[in-house]
């Protein structure tokens, strides 16, 4: 139970910190009586017009989507060669280097083969 004691902190600090902050915004907020122009968007003195609801083409949303994904496993290829790097040194002697290797391989196939599936059906083209 010892051992619970600064988590058990640290959550009441950290559910502290956020109340008296919501408290202290809601106490400390301008407030105005109830008009037409409230909760009107103010964009640059510009009076709004049209809807928002626009068609956006979907090409665009998978692009950004493949590209988190690509981003996302590069970021993992960094420690992962790092790692190949000690075992090929030496100083992960328990693990034997073909297999770090092998996983490696594995690694950069799959991202290989979704990069050649996504240029197979055009999702790289930006039009």
């Amino acid at each position: 139970m010892q051992e619970y004691i600064p988590l058990i902190f640290f959550v009441f600090l950290g559910a502290f910190i956020a109340s008296a902050a919501i408290i202290t915004g809601f106490l400390l907020s301008y407030r105005t009586k109830e008009s037409i122009h409230k909760h009107l968007t103010y964009e640059c003195g510009v009076d709004l017009f049209g809807t928002a609801r626009i068609q956006f083409k979907v090409g665009y949303y998978l692009y950004a989507l493949l590209f988190l994904i690509f981003d996302i496993e590069a970021l993992f290829l960094f420690p992962a060669v790092r790692i190949f790097n000690k075992v090929a040194t030496g100083q992960h002697p328990h693990i034997s280097p073909t297999v770090i290797f092998i996983e490696l391989g594995l690694f950069i196939t799959v991202v290989v083969c979704g990069l050649a599936y996504a240029w197979r059906k055009g999702a790289l083209q930006w039009e």
